[in-house]
């Protein structure tokens, strides 16, 4: 069975947690070809680990509530409470907001649900957003996506046991991407003009990002057909790239895809970055902490050696929540948040 084919009782595991193939049209085109085979790859992937994904005690699980009122399963969130914040009702709890990874073709919230509970269960109220993914949508309607989710979830936090004065932002792999340009949108008036998008105007005490996708200038450069600065023609975000990140050519976006630029041109609040030695994308993070500390921003690295014999690899705190250096990455993050407030 290859990556574009699956069996009845695959896709309807795989719908749990990730579109499949249900935005493509009746003859793909070579973009949607690649994206489902993406899509069935990974998901055959995550099938073997969700048997141990779990949602911990003590957490209160409020799901599919719709952030633009379209009936449409990309503007759907979730919220998850430590059970004692909804007993207490009172307004002490910091807020994070996730958005999931899966290299902006892949994934529904569900696909972080296992993670967004643990960080939940470490003292915080958990919003995890949906987006529209590609083929469907490009970067800029993912960053728009999101930056509605903002919108809702800033005029009706007042309605949950939270504290909006304290807000974080995570996200990992791609929803790392689409975290650190929605700081970009939140904390630069010039950025937010540039791609034509009004802040939502909350205002965020820090960042988490796991294994992000940071540097884009190997893919933003890209024409078509030349892949060449990124891999192979098998590179699914590669392949899309001339079309996926169109509108940076066409807005002032562009100058902000080089990181040391952004880092000195945008107020970051203070950010926390995990990755892996393992990880295939390791040198963004490193290569985003190195412009961070050349602009003198306040940030944390978190790079895991893994021990002999042991892998962790990509987004592990995200997808394998039950590892030992998964807690102690969450135990981390409590700190560094906490830390803030």
């Amino acid at each position: 069975m290859d990556d574009m084919t699956m069996s009845d009782e695959e896709r309807r595991l795989f719908s749990q947690w990730t579109e499949v193939d249900g935005d493509i049209g009746p003859e793909p085109t070579a973009i949607e070809r690649m994206a489902v085979s993406s899509r069935v790859g990974t998901a055959r992937l995550d099938n073997t680990r969700r048997p141990y994904w779990s949602v911990p005690e003590g957490i209160d699980c409020i799901n599919d509530i719709p952030y633009v009122d379209d009936g449409s399963r990309p503007h759907l969130l979730d919220l998850y409470l430590p059970h004692e914040s909804v007993v207490r009702a009172g307004r002490t709890t910091p807020v994070y907001i996730d958005i999931h990874g899966g290299g902006f073709v892949y994934g529904y919230k569900e696909l972080n649900r296992n993670f967004c509970t643990h960080l939940a269960k470490e003292g915080f109220a958990v919003f995890s957003l949906n987006y529209g993914l590609a083929p469907r949508k490009d970067f800029m309607d993912q960053l728009r996506d999101v930056n509605l989710a903002l919108a809702w979830i800033r005029d009706h936090m007042g309605e949950y046991p939270v504290d909006p004065g304290k807000v974080f932002l995570t996200g990992d792999s791609a929803g790392g991407t689409l975290g650190l340009y929605t700081l970009a949108v939140e904390c630069s008036q010039d950025f937010a003009q540039a791609i034509g998008i009004v802040p939502s105007g909350l205002h965020f005490t820090g960042g988490a990002f796991i294994s992000g996708l940071f540097d884009l200038t190997g893919y933003v450069d890209l024409t078509e057909g030349d892949f060449d600065r990124t891999g192979s023609p098998v590179d699914t975000l590669a392949f899309m790239s001339p079309w996926f990140f169109r509108s940076f050519g066409a807005t002032g976006a562009r100058r902000y895809v080089d990181l040391d630029r952004m880092a000195g041109q945008v107020d970051f609040p203070p950010l926390f970055l995990n990755t892996s030695s393992d990880d295939f994308i390791q040198d963004n993070s490193l290569a985003l902490a190195l412009a961070l500390s050349r602009q003198g921003k306040v940030f944390e690295l978190h790079d895991v050696r893994p021990a002999k014999g042991v892998s962790l690899g990509h987004v592990y705190p995200v997808c394998m929540s039950w590892l030992e250096e998964s807690q102690e990455t969450l135990e981390r993050i409590r700190r560094f948040s906490y830390d803030l407030i």
